[in-house]
């Protein structure tokens, strides 16, 4: 389902479920990641009363299901990322929520403090994300410096009808950092230019045949 904007309340039990998955896995033991890790889906329910497991809150009654917790745990690890700023970032402050310039019905969330990007996708999407982990595992730990994306966490909130598949990733466009031109690219060239109301904006986002014709003309 696309939804044309999410609650307040909706984007706190993200963040509310993202804390509390966070703070759950400091109770559990490091250890080697093993293959098994990968395909792991836990599941809770936290009511708005609370329960003897989850914290009572303010929010609709919702669901949250957390995809292969310690592979991620690892990844974050292998990125410098702190559990205490990761849950400090992520849940400190309300999220802003971003318009989304590409032509897929993502939504798009940002952290107070610029660091982490959070991104909606589809269920075959994160589906297809989580089979990825044992190569991206191999990956990151053959190369240290791989310029692959940084994926930290992928989590789904089901709350008051909506359903939504969440990943964190590193945010490496900051608000303070000026752009002079902005692109979309897939590497491919069918239906990859820019429309005529993209490009009225104040910061319109570019695609491929845009890329390509700004090279030829220098």
């Amino acid at each position: 389902k696309t939804y044309i904007s999410h609650s307040g309340a909706l984007k706190g039990a993200i963040q509310l479920g993202i804390g509390y998955a966070v703070g759950n896995l400091s109770s559990k033991p490091d250890r080697d990641v093993l293959m098994q890790d990968f395909s792991v889906v836990e599941s809770v329910f936290l009511p708005s009363a609370g329960s003897s497991l989850t914290p009572a809150h303010k929010f609709p009654d919702f669901r949250l299901k957390t995809y292969a917790p310690l592979a991620f745990r690892y990844f974050r690890e292998l990125f410098g990322i702190k559990p205490d700023d990761y849950l400090y970032s992520l849940c400190k402050e309300p999220l802003i929520e971003l318009s989304n310039p590409g032509a897929s019905s993502s939504w798009f969330y940002l952290t107070s403090d610029d660091e982490f990007i959070i991104k909606t996708v589809q269920h075959k999407e994160a589906e297809f994300l989580q089979k990825l982990l044992p190569g991206y595992y191999m990956n990151l730990n053959q190369n240290p410096r791989t310029l692959l994306p940084k994926f930290y966490g992928l989590y789904c909130v089901q709350c008051g009808g909506v359903t939504l598949r969440l990943v964190v990733m590193n945010n490496v466009l900051p608000r303070a950092l000026h752009m002079h031109y902005k692109y979309d690219l897939k590497g491919s060239s069918y239906k990859r230019r820019a429309n005529r109301k993209e490009r009225a904006k104040a910061s319109p986002t570019y695609k491929d045949l845009d890329f390509r014709d700004m090279g030829r003309h220098g």
